[in-house]
């Protein structure tokens, strides 16, 4: 949908704590990305695990995809920009994610699964988040769901900005899923040259943007394409204010931290290392089918 709707307020704005480059990475079977956050931020985004962004318009860099592999204890978070890939797992669901979709999988107890492009050309672009799982979900069912581009809630505010609302809710209009334990806010802005977004974060939860197009700024300081800024958690701040410096798009993140003990090995990320011998064990079993 498409609306007029007048932005919400702040009184006081977060700050830039911390600009960050990224790192490439290949992945899956090989595959280009700029993996921007990563296991050393996962105390401070938490309940943010991981975050990569990829983009290319080269076929060598993409085909490959992300053949099957395991995962267990948190959901993943699959936002395509451009391009199409195809979701399958030994749950049983498959899907393909096309421009503006979003992928939501939870991989709670396990699940084997695979991200293949259903495509041998073009640009292939969009970002994968890892969203960590409360101690009591890590051992739930998987569960699964394909959000179409239009089913992704998008309105436009009254200063031109367009919002696409993935997860949480803002300005009143509540995004494609929501999540009870880590309530995380998932944004996709739009921004004109010379217009300033204010978006209400509650005290306490941990955020971050990721701009990808144009020239981001808070209060001065500037954030360019590819990287990722974190916002700080001053007391009184109740959100942040954006400016574009050109035309801009961005990604917007915030989420209540769990402040639980984090156990990552590759694929799963668990509480202890007990529980993450015991998904080793599993999977070697066979135990993720």
């Amino acid at each position: 949908m498409t609306e007029q709707l007048k932005p919400p307020t702040i009184a006081r704005s977060r700050s830039i704590e911390r600009v960050v480059n990224g790192q490439m990475v290949t992945d899956g079977a090989g595959v280009k990305i700029n993996r921007v956050l990563s296991g050393q931020l996962q105390r401070r985004l938490d309940p943010f695990l991981m975050l990569d962004a990829f983009g290319s318009d080269q076929a060598q860099d993409y085909l490959a995809g992300f053949p099957e592999h395991p995962h267990r204890g948190f959901e993943t978070v699959t936002y395509m920009l451009n391009g199409s890939m195809r979701h399958r797992d030994s749950a049983g669901n498959e899907g393909v994610v096309t421009n503006g979709g979003v992928q939501w999988m939870t991989a709670g107890r396990g699940v084997m699964h695979s991200e293949m492009p259903e495509q041998d050309q073009g640009l292939m672009e969009g970002f994968q988040l890892w969203l960590n799982l409360p101690a009591r979900d890590k051992m739930m069912a998987p569960w699964y769901r394909d959000i179409a581009a239009e089913d992704v809630p998008r309105f436009t505010t009254g200063d031109g900005v367009t919002v696409q609302v993935i997860a949480g809710a803002t300005h009143g209009v509540a995004g494609a899923v929501q999540r009870e334990s880590t309530q995380p806010l998932y944004l996709d802005l739009e921004i004109p040259a010379g217009v300033s977004v204010e978006q209400p974060i509650p005290q306490g939860h941990n955020a971050f943007f990721y701009v990808y197009r144009g020239q981001a700024q808070v209060d001065g300081k500037e954030v360019e394409p590819g990287r990722m800024a974190i916002l700080d958690n001053a007391p009184g701040a109740d959100g942040v204010r954006i400016e574009a410096s050109a035309p801009t798009r961005l990604i917007l993140l915030a989420g209540r931290p769990l402040n639980e003990p984090i156990a990552q090995h590759g694929p799963f990320v668990m509480n202890t290392t007990e529980q993450l011998q015991q998904a080793f064990d599993d999977l070697r079993a066979g135990r993720f089918r």
